[in-house]
């Protein structure tokens, strides 16, 4: 590997690594979850409802799809930026 290659692989893993580490952090969910249905209690009559919120969790579908995409792009890049010794 030559310089260049080494950079796009370091750039590409710290990308994959990164958003894996964001999916993880928004619960390891296999779907994305644009709402989140959460409970709350009533202050003044003491009952407890439940309501949906709006709050983006990044699912593997998003975050494996991101990272297949990154995957491809560094390959094909090192690939590209290969150097020719017999030449």
């Amino acid at each position: 590997m030559n310089k260049k290659q080494k950079t796009i692989f370091v750039i590409g893993a710290v990308l994959i690594l990164s958003t894996l580490i964001l999916w993880l952090a928004h619960g390891g969910e296999i779907f994305t979850k644009t709402r989140v249905l959460i409970e709350k209690k009533d202050e003044l009559f003491g009952i407890t409802y439940k309501e949906w919120q709006d709050k983006i969790i990044i699912g593997l579908d998003y975050a494996g799809g991101f990272s297949a995409v990154v995957a491809v792009v560094t390959g094909v890049l090192l690939f590209i930026f290969r150097t020719k010794k017999g030449q």
